[in-house]
Order: C-alpha cells, then structure tokens, then sequence
C-alpha cells in the first residue's frame, strides 16, 4: 500500500534537515583538507598578520592611512563625474586637496 503524500511543511523540513547534513559533510571535509595542507596555527601568505604579531605603524603612516580612509569615504558618494574631478585633483594638489572638495561636492 503506498504511504500517502507528505505535507508541504513536512517536505520542507526534510529539506532543511537533508542541507544541514550536507553542510555538515562539506565542514569536516574543509577542515581535514585545511589541516593536512596547512600547518597548525599558521596563516597562509597573503592572509594577514599572525595572532598574536602586533602591527607597528609609525605616526606618519597612521596619519596617511586615516586620511586615505577619509578620502575613500567622501569619494564613495559622489557620482562618477564628480569622482573623476576629485582624483584629477588628488593627482595635482594632494590628498587633504581632494577631501576638502570632494565634501563640497557631497554636500557635507
């Protein structure tokens, strides 16, 4: 005699149940491939710093990288026209040049 059909939430779950086992399956085999290639607790290269290496900037560096990212941030919402303005400055006045218009240009 044929088992009568499931519900649709009765499908659903099954489903779910069947993808979390295959995700399962998917991490443990990540996992032993990660730890038959790379060594225990080291990061590959390209990957960053290692836990626990402290990063040393110098002030001058600190300060370039923070204006970089004031300069990245103003730039990202402006439209491409305008980008194209403030880069041809960046390129002719500096950096702090290009972050004083590109928040005119924002409206800031």
């Amino acid at each position: 005699m044929p088992t009568p059909p499931r519900s649709l939430v009765d499908r659903e779950i099954h489903a779910i149940g069947q993808a979390f086992a295959a995700i399962g399956d998917a991490i443990v085999r990540l996992a032993s491939a990660a730890g038959s290639s790379a060594g225990a607790g080291k990061t590959p290269a390209g990957h960053g710093p290692r836990p626990g290496k402290k990063l040393r900037l110098s002030p001058a560096r600190k300060a370039a990288l923070k204006l970089q990212g004031q300069y990245m941030g103003y730039l990202r919402n402006l439209r491409p026209a305008q980008k194209a303005q403030v880069k041809k400055l960046r390129e002719a006045k500096g950096t702090k040049a290009a972050i004083q218009l590109a928040k005119r240009l924002g409206g800031v």
